[in-house]
């Protein structure tokens, strides 16, 4: 059963409010599936807010979500149902980020998924709005993750013009280079999708992680050639 015939499932849960959902899973004692369950809702619900913070909602941004969700055709008027409730709901994104980071551990790889889709949705446009980067680094607060954190986080989509291949893989310049082949390990064990996967993540959304794991590869080169004596 995909991730999406169970979201159409839970509809008749979620009623007329998302986030009376949330809060409802957030309590509970959830497995895996019903994680995954979660997540996308929220995913969902985070993402129309995201689509709503710079005052407009945009083909491109809506565009830009369903690639994220690789949404099945026949599975599209849930999901736009789902879209529109969260826009009208009169609930903030902040009441939906602290929901769903109630069903992760804070910092979580799982919520970077989340950080990174909300990205992909910003950018739809060509560009991040000012008020949609003060959204974004909200978001992140709820999720525990700190300013480092969230520079790290934004460092894969907004560059500047110059990436800095050491703030995307997280360590400090001036680390010696065993100590930051180590880290990139770590981070190419945590990125592998069926970890992913066992920490609730749905298949249909591992394509973030894949994506993430691809400029985590670039960094790890940069800083290997930058290195060669």
């Amino acid at each position: 059963m995909s991730i999406w015939t169970r979201i159409t499932e839970a509809l008749a849960l979620v009623g007329d409010s998302i986030g009376d959902f949330l809060a409802k899973l957030a309590r509970s004692r959830v497995t895996a599936p019903e994680k995954s369950i979660g997540f996308t809702i929220g995913m969902i619900a985070l993402g129309a807010k995201m689509a709503k913070a710079d005052g407009v909602v945009t083909l491109d941004e809506v565009t830009a979500f369903k690639r994220v969700f690789r949404v099945p055709q026949s599975e599209l008027a849930a999901v736009a149902r789902m879209f529109n409730l969260a826009k009208q709901d009169v609930a903030g994104y902040d009441s939906y980020a602290r929901q769903i980071a109630k069903l992760f551990q804070a910092k979580a790889l799982i919520l970077e998924n989340v950080m990174d889709g909300l990205f992909h949705i910003a950018k739809a446009d060509n560009m991040i709005h000012p008020a949609e980067l003060v959204y974004l680094e909200n978001v992140a607060l709820q999720f525990g993750f700190g300013l480092d954190d969230f520079a790290r986080i934004k460092s894969r989509h907004v560059s500047g013009g110059i990436e800095d291949p050491y703030l995307i893989l997280g360590v400090e310049r001036s680390a010696e280079l065993a100590a930051i082949k180590t880290h990139y390990r770590k981070l190419v064990r945590d990125n592998h999708p069926d970890k992913q996967i066992a920490a609730g993540v749905p298949k249909e959304m591992v394509l973030l992680a894949t994506s993430r794991l691809a400029r985590i590869n670039a960094a790890y080169d940069k800083i290997l050639k930058e290195r060669q004596p």
